[in-house]
C-alpha cells in the first residue's frame, strides 16, 4: 500500500463522518416555531429580512457586526453612501474635494434633517467623530480612523477630542485633515464608523439615544421597535429627502443563525429575504426553489487567528505546521460547495488596485507532503506521539464554521494535534476573541472599504481589539506606514504586498477559504443587485407590483 493510499484510508473515516454530519445539519436542524409573518397594514408594502445574528447595539459605535450595519445601512447615512451596486454614491454629502497634498478633504452638505425635523449640520458630524474616538466610548472600531489627523492619539487618552482632525467651517462645510493620503476616503465615508448620530439627542440622553423609543434617524428608515430575539422593525422615515423615491414602508430584522430553518421560513413566504444560506444547500436550493438563490464574489475571508499570548503558538515552526496541515481543497470543494475558493494568501481577489502576494511555495504541494512537513516542523518544536500538542478551536454556531471545523479538527488530528473544539454563538465568540479568551479563533473579515487596507490593518499592532492574536511585528508595521506615505497607487500596492507576503511567511493566521456571499431572496422582490460587498439597502428595494398599485391610488 502506498503512503498516498495509507493515508487516505485512514482519513477516510474522518472524512466520511463530516460528510455526514454536514448532509445530516441539511436535513435535520431545527429551531422552536417561529412567529408567522406579521400582518402588513393595508396599502402599505413591508419587507422581512432574515439577518443572521441579533444586534448587540443599534448604535454605530457600539457595533462591528455586518448583521448590525444591515439595519444601520437603512436608518444611518454617512457623508457617502451605498447605491445598489455597492460603490460609493453621494449621501450627507453632495459633493467632496481634495487638497493637492490630499490631506485635506471638504465635504459639502445637502440640505437635511433628522427624523425629528431638527436640521443635519456639519457639527453633527464633529460631534459623532470625536464621540466615537473618546476611549469612554470603547469603540472596537475606532483604530478604522487612525487615518485622521491626532485620532490616534485622541482615542488613547493622550490628546484632547478638539484636536482631532475635523472641523466645521459651516453648517454646511465638514473639513477633515487626515494624518496621510487616502484616496479611498470616500469608500471609507460609507461605513458606520462615519455615521453621524444626532448631537442634540446623545447630549440629552447618552447612550440610551439608541433605544427605538428615542431613535432618531438621518436616514430613509427609523427604527421604532426591538424585540430582543423576535425582531427590529424599521418605517418609512418621511423626513428623508429623497422618500418619495422609497417602496418599502416598514421592513423587519430577524435574527436568523440556523440558515436552514431560515430557508423554511423562506419558503413558507414569512420571509423575503435570508442574508446566508448554508453553503452544501445551494445547488438543491436552486433546484427546489428556482429564483431564489443569489451568489456573488464576496470581498472577505475565513481565517484561523492564533493567540500570541500562548506559549505553543508563539513558535512559527507550531503555527506553520497548523497553517500547512488543513486541506482547503476539500473544505472548499467537498464540503461548503458555494463556490467559495481556497485561501492561501490573506486579502481576496478582486480588492481594487492590488494584486496581492504570492502564495507560499507549499501550497503546490500534495497534502501528504504537506503533512509530512508539519509533522517535522511539530516534531522540531518538541511535539509528538509522546507529547502531543493540545489546542483549543473556538468557533462560531453560523452555518459554514459548523461545516468546516470537525474537518479542521481531523486534519490537525492527522499530523498529531489534539484539536477540541468550543462552539460559540457569533456573537459570544466575538466577544471572546476580542477580550483574546480563546487559543485558535475561527474568524472572518468582510471589507469595510474596497482597499487592501481593510483587511491589512487587522495585524497592524496599533489595531487593538480586532487584532485577535495580538499580533505584533515592527517590520510589518514600518511597512504599512511607508504605503500610508506612498502616493503612487502601483508603488503603494507594492509595499502592502510585502506587507502581506511577511504575514504569510511568518503564518500569522490561516487562511482558510475566500468568501461569496449567498442570499435567498424571493423573486417577488425587485431592485436586488448582487455586488461584492453584499450591501442592499431596502430603499432601493421593492416588491413586485407595489408601484403598479401605488400609481393607481
Amino acid at each position: 500500500m502506498s503512503l498516498r493510499t495509507l493515508i487516505e484510508a485512514t482519513r477516510a473515516p474522518a472524512r466520511n463522518l463530516i460528510l455526514g454530519l454536514g448532509a445530516l445539519l441539511g436535513v435535520t436542524a431545527c429551531s422552536p416555531q417561529a412567529p408567522v409573518r406579521p400582518d402588513c397594514p393595508a396599502g402599505k408594502v413591508c419587507l422581512q429580512i432574515g439577518n443572521g445574528s441579533e444586534p448587540i447595539s443599534l448604535d454605530p459605535h457600539k457595533v462591528q457586526g455586518t448583521w448590525e450595519h444591515r439595519i444601520l445601512l437603512d436608518n444611518l447615512i454617512g457623508l457617502t453612501q451605498d447605491d445598489a451596486d455597492g460603490e460609493p454614491i453621494p449621501g450627507m454629502a453632495e459633493r467632496w474635494e481634495a487638497s493637492a497634498d490630499g490631506l485635506t478633504w471638504r465635504f459639502y452638505l445637502r440640505e437635511a434633517v433628522w427624523s425629528d425635523g431638527v436640521p443635519v449640520t456639519a457639527d453633527d458630524f464633529v460631534f459623532s467623530l470625536r464621540r466615537i474616538l473618546l476611549p469612554a466610548t470603547a469603540s472596537e472600531y475606532a483604530s478604522l480612523l487612525y487615518l485622521f489627523r491626532n485620532a490616534q492619539a485622541v482615542n488613547e487618552g493622550k490628546a484632547p477630542p478638539e484636536s482631532l482632525g475635523v472641523r466645521a467651517l459651516s453648517p454646511r462645510i465638514l473639513e477633515i485633515t487626515l494624518e496621510h493620503p487616502a484616496p479611498y476616503l470616500p469608500e471609507l465615508a460609507k461605513h458606520q464608523t462615519m455615521y453621524p448620530v444626532p448631537k442634540h439627542k446623545v447630549e440629552q440622553l447618552g447612550d440610551a439615544w439608541a433605544r427605538p423609543e428615542n431613535y432618531v434617524s438621518n436616514g430613509p428608515y427609523r427604527i421604532v421597535a426591538w424585540r430582543l430575539g423576535d425582531y427590529v422593525k424599521a418605517v418609512k422615515n418621511e423626513r428623508f429627502w429623497d422618500a418619495g423615491q422609497v417602496c418599502v414602508d416598514e421592513v423587519y430584522y430577524y435574527p436568523t443563525q440556523d440558515a436552514v430553518s431560515a430557508e423554511r421560513r423562506v419558503r413558507r413566504g414569512e420571509l423575503d429575504i435570508n442574508t446566508d444560506i448554508q453553503s452544501n444547500r445551494i445547488a438543491f436550493l436552486r433546484e427546489q426553489m428556482p429564483g431564489y438563490v443569489h451568489t456573488h464574489t464576496y470581498l472577505g475571508i475565513a481565517y484561523l487567528a492564533f493567540n500570541a499570548n500562548v506559549p505553543a503558538l508563539r513558535d512559527r515552526r507550531v503555527r506553520q505546521a497548523l497553517n500547512m496541515a488543513v486541506d482547503r481543497e476539500f473544505i472548499s470543494a467537498k464540503l461548503l460547495r458555494g463556490g467559495q475558493t481556497p485561501a492561501y494568501t490573506f486579502v481576496p481577489p478582486g480588492v481594487a488596485n492590488y494584486t496581492g502576494a504570492k502564495p507560499p511555495a507549499w501550497a503546490a504541494w500534495p497534502l501528504e507532503r504537506r503533512q509530512a512537513e508539519a509533522r517535522r516542523l511539530l516534531a522540531a518544536a518538541g511535539y509528538g506521539p509522546k507529547n502531543p500538542l493540545r489546542i483549543e478551536i473556538k468557533h462560531r454556531n453560523s452555518p459554514d464554521p459548523m461545516l468546516l471545523m470537525p474537518a479542521i479538527q481531523a486534519d490537525w488530528k492527522q499530523v498529531g494535534v489534539d484539536a477540541v473544539l468550543a462552539q460559540n454563538e457569533t456573537q459570544i465568540a466575538y466577544a471572546s476573541y476580542r477580550a483574546r479568551d480563546f487559543q485558535v479563533a475561527d474568524a472572518a473579515w468582510i471589507a469595510d472599504y474596497n482597499d487592501p487596507m481593510s483587511f491589512l490593518y487587522l495585524m497592524q499592532s496599533s489595531t487593538g481589539a480586532q487584532n485577535y492574536g495580538d499580533y505584533k511585528n515592527p517590520a510589518y508595521d514600518a511597512l504599512l506606514a511607508r504605503a500610508d506615505q506612498e502616493p503612487d497607487a502601483a508603488r503603494r500596492a507594492a509595499i502592502l504586498a510585502e506587507a502581506e507576503q511577511l504575514i504569510l511567511d511568518d503564518a500569522a493566521v490561516v487562511p482558510t477559504y475566500f468568501y461569496v456571499n449567498k442570499n435567498l431572496v424571493s423573486p417577488k422582490i425587485t431592485g436586488w443587485k448582487a455586488n461584492l460587498v453584499d450591501y442592499h439597502p431596502t430603499r432601493f428595494l421593492c416588491v413586485a407590483g407595489a408601484g403598479e398599485r401605488r400609481a393607481a391610488e
